[in-house]
């Protein structure tokens, strides 16, 4: 897939796919042959190199007769691993369900500080609004 890299997931499914071939004695030539490309390809799928997409590791599935969630079961999560931020350094992923809280709570300082009591309400006023339509 184009202009995304891949990543230790992206081999960790490879090498799944690799396993599975191997045990329905499937060689790369007859799988790719099946997705419409060469074998130098399916190899890259295999080693990681490039991401398979969700049409070919479905089409993959069912030749196999692994269900999909195989290809995943234990596979490293993407905040396993440390992301480039706009920081030199690499960066810890966010992890919103853990700092929602901080930050609405950096965001109602702010507000409380620096903005009039009339924005303040329409902010909230806002809100209100907003929790509405997703309680919806």
């Amino acid at each position: 897939m184009a202009g995304q890299k891949t990543d230790q997931r992206d081999v960790y499914v490879g090498q799944r796919i690799a396993e599975q071939r191997r045990k329905a004695s499937l060689t790369q030539r007859r799988v790719a042959e099946s997705f419409g490309m060469s074998a130098a390809q399916l190899q890259k799928y295999e080693k990681g190199t490039n991401r398979i997409s969700a049409v070919h590791l479905d089409i993959f599935s069912r030749m196999t007769g692994v269900p999909l969630e195989y290809f995943f079961q234990g596979a490293p999560r993407l905040d396993d691993f440390p992301q480039n931020g706009f920081g030199d350094s690499a960066q810890q992923t966010y992890r919103a369900e853990s700092n929602l809280q901080s930050l609405a709570e950096a965001v109602a300082k702010h507000v409380s500080d620096h903005f009039p009591d009339a924005v303040k309400r329409d902010i909230a006023a806002a809100a209100q609004v907003l929790s509405k339509r997703l309680s919806d």
